[in-house]
């Protein structure tokens, strides 16, 4: 008897989102084992086991690719925690989000990113999509303490998710060694008490 053609299991996305991964896992490896400037789209194609054909079906270029590796390893390494209070909650994410940009070929690429952004439209574009994904994140953490009473529903939320990724810019152009945990605590200190003040 055929097949019903309602109930034929289709294998296409399955293969294009493990093939995706696999690039995406690849790139990180690489990135993390030569730094930006030591990959290449061809390296990244032989790691991954694919054609640079199928790289290029998603990506317009090795930088883009290394920066969704970047967006999709933060986004495994930087859960929204739940620790009950929003200071706790807010040090979990700045030390692991601090953590994750510290990493000298992690900076590099970030930065790698955002300088070839100025000449390619559409990498500019998966670079505002990484950032607004890591804004509605960590407001996300915010928003969960303000449902549990932690903070005046007046409390600047925006304003508070635009300083704490200032500071992270700022130490990933300018001050790389005050990417650490110390670090990461004294700002979510800081952003506590100016969120319960108003």
């Amino acid at each position: 008897m055929a097949e019903n053609a309602s109930t034929r299991v289709h294998t296409g996305s399955r293969r294009n989102a493990a093939a995706r991964a696999a690039i995406l896992t690849a790139a990180a490896e690489l990135l993390a084992e030569y730094g930006s400037s030591g990959v290449t789209v061809d390296r990244i194609a032989a790691h991954a086991s694919v054609g640079r054909q199928t790289i290029y079906r998603w990506w317009p270029s090795k930088d883009a690719v290394l920066l969704d590796a970047l967006v999709h390893s933060a986004e495994q390494a930087v859960a929204i925690p739940d620790t009950g209070t929003l200071r706790g909650d807010l040090e979990i994410f700045l030390r692991e989000t601090f953590a994750a940009a510290q990493t000298e070929r992690n900076r590099q690429a970030l930065i790698a990113a955002v300088m070839a952004a100025q000449d390619d439209a559409n990498l500019e574009q998966a670079l505002r999509e990484f950032l607004a994904r890591r804004r509605t994140a960590l407001t996300e953490v915010i928003e969960q303490s303000r449902s549990r009473g932690g903070i005046p529903a007046t409390a600047p939320v925006e304003l508070a998710v635009e300083q704490a990724f200032g500071v992270l810019w700022y130490r990933i152009l300018f001050q790389p060694s005050a990417l650490h945990a110390e670090g990461a605590a004294e700002l979510a200190g800081a952003l506590t008490a100016q969120l319960a003040a108003v």
